[in-house]
């Protein structure tokens, strides 16, 4: 809005003193104050309100007055209410600087300015911000994004005022202005938003981080094609966007709610696209999915790994290695599952997300990941650049049946993928649902690439005899007793471990002789007396006597193979 739309209106009371050829200057704003240096609260295009509280006499007007115009204010209105007149030295120091000065009548309250100003300019600017969306909705509904969520987020920031980020479900930064999101405040923004979709709560959710104020705003995936009301929320929760606002939206006008709603909806067309652009590696992906399990002949399938390959690692010159994820997710207690919910399509996008790295932002981070699913079941097939090794033409050596050969790209390592995520996750998966995720070894050839998906699938089995809502494991953990535990009935895991160490601990409770932690370390030195006592900073003579204690209570002897395996054993289970 404009000074001279101020003058204009009666209801304000206000007296132009000087400055009739400024009146044209935009008001971006307004402030109230009586400090002699305001300028730390400036930022120009305001409107200064002032009761002449900082003047104790005449040389102190051309200093405020300097102040206001080197910070750019827009004019400067005085109230007649304290002095009655406004001082002349005033008057003349805005004439020198070009200020306007109004003169506000007793009568009027500097909150009646304050409002009238803050609601003109709110809805210009909401009024000019919604065209602009508009206009890109329309962009982006009939041709090429040109630019994506940014430049609407640029937009909220520099018209609005309002700091914002798109966020993924678990909490990646896809889009953003200005200021980045720490990752770990995007990833409990993204918890808090996902506790409250689950809830039943209507966006947007109100979430307070780090002292900070957030307002959550759903970002609805229009392209499946059914209203949100007639969905389960379980369909989505794992896998919308989200529209993060650094604001309490709680005090906000209707129209600017409708004008957030509007951004939401602008940029989940562009999600749409972008969801677009993975079915040609989503249908790789399941092509090659397909022969691997209806055992198709090798050349058949390392034909369609050439195709994939390209599309997935642009410009690589070589072959890549492969590895192999597999991801479920079951709603229902005990993994009943819940009645028309497709459990496959959620796992699948959930997946994708898990495999960008969460150090990455922006929407084209999974460009190299491709995600089938068949059934309930999510099938990723990741490829790693091969390294050159001493081979010249990079290839395994003989007999590695299929596995990576040493130049091998570092491959994915199943805690890591869980690691950022499995905070948001486990608020999404709430009580009643839960992710299972296995991870193969890296192979190189077609041969390889039937043994790497039992061996993905075979893990995800491993970790969903685990307890907790999100659980993986990797290859490396099939080849060790561990792959045995997690499937020991728990009756009978109980008894054994009871049996060996519950009159160690009874014993410790009773005399707090710390038997339980000298066998823990004892065994952990594979028996070795001198650095066993080393690590507990025991006396030797001390050490023999504690191993003595355990094996007088428990009828074992731990210079014996079987004896030491019962108890590493036991104390894994416990």
């Amino acid at each position: 809005m404009r000074l001279r739309a101020l003058l204009e209106t009666d209801a304000l009371g206000l007296r132009l003193l000087g400055g009739e050829d400024e009146l044209d200057r935009t008001v971006r704003g307004v402030m109230t104050t009586d400090l002699r240096d305001p300028s730390r609260y400036l930022s120009g295009g305001e409107l200064v309100l002032t009761g002449l509280a900082w003047r104790r006499d005449s040389d102190d007007s051309e200093p405020f007055v300097r102040i206001l115009a080197s910070a750019g204010v827009a004019g400067l209105a005085a109230g007649e209410a304290e002095l009655g007149a406004i001082p002349d030295d005033l008057v003349q120091a805005c004439l020198r600087h070009r200020l306007p000065l109004f003169a506000v009548n007793e009568s009027v309250a500097f909150a009646t300015i304050t409002e009238h100003v803050v609601r003109q300019v709110s809805g210009e600017r909401a009024g000019d911000l919604a065209a602009v969306v508009d206009r890109h909705r329309r962009l982006m509904t009939s041709g090429p994004a040109g630019g994506g969520p940014e430049v609407v987020l640029d937009l909220l920031g520099s018209d609005l005022d309002l700091r914002a980020w798109v966020l993924s479900p678990t909490g990646r930064r896809v889009a953003g202005a200005g200021t980045p999101l720490p990752p770990e405040i995007g990833a409990a923004l993204a918890g808090e938003h996902l506790a409250a979709t689950r809830s039943g709560r209507r966006g947007p959710h109100r979430a307070v981080v780090r002292g900070l104020t957030y307002s959550l705003f759903p970002i609805r995936n229009t392209g499946r094609g059914a209203a949100p009301a007639a969905r389960d929320v379980r369909e989505s929760v794992l896998s919308d966007w989200l529209l993060a606002v650094e604001a309490d939206a709680g005090d906000w006008p209707a129209a600017r709610l409708d004008l957030l709603q509007g951004v939401t909806q602008l940029i989940a067309v562009e999600r749409d696209r972008r969801d677009a652009a993975r079915t040609v590696r989503r249908r790789l992906a399941q092509e090659v999915l397909e022969l691997v399990q209806t055992g198709a002949a090798p050349a058949e399938i390392a034909a369609r790994l050439r195709v994939a390959a390209p599309v997935l690692l642009p410009g690589l010159g070589t072959a890549p290695h492969w590895q192999v994820v597999v991801a479920r997710v079951e709603w229902g207690e005990g993994g009943t599952g819940a009645p028309g919910i497709e459990a496959g399509p959620v796992a699948q996008s959930l997946l994708e997300e898990i495999l960008v790295d969460p150090a990455t932002a922006g929407p084209d981070s999974a460009d190299r990941i491709a995600v089938a699913h068949t059934g309930d079941e999510a099938i990723a097939l990741v490829p790693l650049p091969a390294v050159p090794d001493a081979d010249e033409d990079g290839a395994a050596e003989d007999g590695e049946a299929g596995r990576a050969a040493d130049g091998a790209a570092a491959g994915l390592h199943a805690d890591a993928l869980l690691s950022a995520v499995r905070g948001p996750l486990s608020a999404g998966l709430a009580d009643d649902g839960r992710l299972t995720l296995g991870v193969s070894a890296a192979v190189h050839s077609a041969e390889g690439l039937r043994g790497a998906l039992e061996e993905a699938r075979h893990a995800r089995r491993v970790a969903a005899a685990r307890p907790g809502r999100v659980c993986a494991a990797g290859h490396h953990e099939l080849a060790s007793h561990v792959l045995l535990l997690p499937f020991v009935p728990d009756d009978v895991r109980r008894a054994f471990t009871a049996r060996l160490l519950d009159p160690l601990r009874d014993y410790d409770r009773r005399h707090r002789a710390e038997l339980i932690p000298t066998l823990e370390a004892f065994l952990d030195c594979d028996g070795s007396w001198t650095r066993c006592a080393g690590r507990l900073h025991l006396h030797v003579n001390t050490l023999r006597y504690r191993v003595g204690r355990i094996e007088q209570l428990t009828g074992r002897d731990l210079s014996r193979l079987e004896d030491k395996l019962d108890f590493f054993l036991a104390l894994r289970m416990s």
